[in-house]
């Protein structure tokens, strides 16, 4: 009698590992379903890549700055200019002789 509880047991104790690595098993299915489709739903929303996002705001950084001293060059001409036409206007208070 002895040798029926201990094969019970033995029984159980197998059918439990067997139940834990089909446990496991459905885990991995289950887990690769879901990044499956969380890959395709990430690809349906056309994200951009970090590294991409990273280089185009370094790119817009780097435009701005570069249109910010432009600017400033560009205003500082629009004076020089200014300066020469005010300089190379004849003065109206001294009549030409003739």
């Amino acid at each position: 009698m002895s040798q029926a509880p201990n094969r019970m047991f033995d029984e159980f104790a197998k059918l439990m590992t067997d139940a834990a690595g089909a446990a496991q098993g459905v885990k991995r299915e289950a887990e690769t379903a879901f990044r499956s489709q969380a890959e395709r739903f990430l690809a349906d929303m056309d994200l951009v890549k970090r590294e991409d996002f990273d280089v185009v705001q370094e790119m817009a950084a780097k435009a701005r700055s570069e249109n910010e001293a432009l600017k400033k060059q560009l205003e500082s001409m629009d004076k020089r200019i200014k300066a020469l036409e005010t300089a190379a206007k004849p003065s109206k208070k001294a009549p030409a002789s003739k």
